[in-house]
């Protein structure tokens, strides 16, 4: 007897999604057969084994309107023509072909926002291509039953928005358990200096990585390592070229989720600063917190609502207005010389990470995905 097959699918190359990684593995270890559909790119690294099925879809175009009409017809076929029993869109841009399939086989829906999508700064800048999304979510919207997101603030707003109930499921990390501990020499990060990290696979503009880069000159001992990818990154790497702070800021780029937290466990600061420059990001919840937090990184973030709410709650580090560089700089330097208010933030990280772990928080998605009797 087959089992029932659920197929997850979101508009990036799989690889660095760990939300919808962990989502996956846990509908499979509910006793579902799972496919992950996604795309790839020219740039696209080769796809990580995983231990449920996927797919990416190779693209002709790679960005624009023509990206994301031709990934949504190729989604819309594919899963008209492939055995499901439930459907999971991620994020607005893959939802229509699912709903329009999920009505035409008569298939559960499951739809999990992991922003505020039609407030990213993408389209608050493209008022007519906002309005194409913001069509489509009107649309669908109201109809749905079963929808998560990522934290309470983005639950508020949709729910007040459409009146439709909405699961919070936040995109908290596993417990860190690594086989080794690697070294900064072997990671390649300068020993006998202080670390600062800032990480993520969305290093945008408004995501404070200028801000961090900018205040570099003026700490003692110290350097920035940044970890991830983003559109903002090909600017910073020229900026830094030209300022000749080599020595200050070091670039990594996307590195795998375990060998990421290799980088995070060795720094004494993990930075946030994202901007509330629009809604989405004001309402955000960046998961690289969560990352901090479970290497015992202490945290120096932006002023956003669900940041704030968490770093304060647990006492896990400090939370910054002021993003003129020698002004930023001066309370780093002043957070790194105090080694018993770094200390006491580490042990509090640990108290944290023992509440605050994917493995509590999973459990709330067992009205989605029932376990299945064999």
């Amino acid at each position: 007897m087959k089992k029932p097959k659920v197929i997850v699918s979101v508009i990036n190359d799989l690889n660095t999604d760990q939300r919808v990684h962990k989502v996956c593995s846990f509908i499979q270890d509910q006793g579902y057969e799972v496919l992950l559909v996604g795309r790839r790119l020219k740039s696209s690294q080769k796809m990580e084994a995983r231990s449920y099925h996927t797919k990416r879809f190779r693209m002709i175009f790679e960005k624009g309107a023509l990206f994301y009409a031709w990934f949504n017809f190729r989604l819309f076929w594919f899963l008209l023509f492939h055995r499901s029993d439930i459907l999971v869109a991620n994020d607005l841009d893959t939802l229509l072909p699912n709903y329009l399939v999920s009505r035409l086989k008569r298939k559960k829906l499951v739809y999990d926002s992991h922003e505020y999508f039609t407030e990213v700064p993408e389209l608050i800048s493209r008022p007519k291509v906002k309005a194409v999304w913001e069509r489509i979510e009107r649309f669908i919207f109201p109809k749905l039953r079963f929808v998560s997101t990522v934290n309470q603030s983005i639950a508020q707003k949709y729910e007040a928005k459409y009146g439709v109930p909405l699961k919070v499921i936040r995109n908290v990390s596993p417990l860190w358990h690594p086989a080794a501990i690697q070294s900064k020499k072997e990671l390649g990060i300068p020993e006998g200096k202080h670390i600062l990290i800032m990480q993520g696979a969305g290093l945008n503009v408004d995501r404070g990585v200028e801000e961090a880069i900018r205040m570099m000159p003026f700490l003692e001992n110290t350097v920035l390592i940044i970890v991830g990818s983003g559109d903002i990154i090909p600017a910073m790497k020229k900026l830094v070229e030209k300022e000749k702070w080599e020595d200050l800021v070091l670039f990594f780029g996307k590195r795998p989720y375990r060998e990421l937290l290799q980088f995070t466990q060795q720094a004494d600061l993990g930075l946030s600063f994202d901007q509330p420059t629009n809604p989405n990001y004001l309402f955000s919840l960046p998961n690289k917190i969560f990352d901090y937090i479970h290497t015992s990184t202490p945290i120096v973030c932006s002023d956003l609502i669900e940041v704030s709410k968490l770093v304060k709650s647990y006492e896990v580090g400090e939370i910054v207005t002021d993003f003129e560089p020698q002004h930023l700089a001066k309370q780093i330097q002043a957070i790194l010389s105090n080694t018993q208010l770094i200390e006491n933030w580490k042990n509090n990280c640990k108290i944290a990470a023992s509440n605050e772990n994917w493995e509590v928080e999973v459990q709330q998605l067992n009205e989605f995905y029932p376990k299945v009797h064999e």
